[in-house]
């Protein structure tokens, strides 16, 4: 593997962002916008891998005789995977984090608004009357909404067949 001194100033930049100190400090939307750059730079530097190797090969004769003429390239590309990596594991610590402090906030608020119902409760004593339930009631039917609904999607389908001829 080779150091960032093939890179250019700019992306030795980027990749010094990568590092796990400068990491600690962002947030996750700055940590999803510098693992777009990064990838969007990987992705460059791999496809420039791919093609001028492709392109090496019918001079050289073999895939194997064309490699070493393309070091460099595939050196930086790995440099940027790496780094992707670093920025992707980061990412995922601090997305499950946020992801638990949101669970945590709703099940706590799920618990206040659980505390004030119930049958001791001072909205249930005050409002004795019957509340109606949020639930909906099952509608009866025998069949004959299915059946619409199927002959209706028939139609449609039948009707795209005809416009896409």
């Amino acid at each position: 593997m080779t150091t960032t001194t093939s890179l250019t100033a700019p992306q030795a930049d980027l990749v010094r962002e990568t590092e796990p100190a400068r990491l600690a400090e962002l947030t996750e939307d700055e940590l999803i916008e510098l693992h777009q750059r990064v990838r969007r730079a990987r992705n460059k530097h791999v496809g420039l891998y791919r093609r001028q190797a492709s392109a090496r090969v019918p001079a050289k004769g073999a895939r194997g005789a064309a490699r070493p003429a393309n070091r460099l390239n595939a050196d930086r590309a790995e440099v940027f995977e790496l780094a992707l990596a670093r920025v992707s594991a980061r990412l995922g610590v601090v997305a499950r984090a946020a992801a638990a402090e949101l669970k945590a906030e709703r099940l706590a608020a799920a618990r206040e608004v659980k505390a004030g119902t119930g049958p001791g409760s001072v909205a249930s004593v005050a409002g004795s009357g019957s509340v109606p339930s949020a639930k909906r009631r099952a509608t009866k039917t025998t069949g004959g909404l299915k059946r619409d609904a199927s002959s209706q999607s028939q139609g449609a389908r039948r009707q795209a067949r005809k416009d896409s001829r």
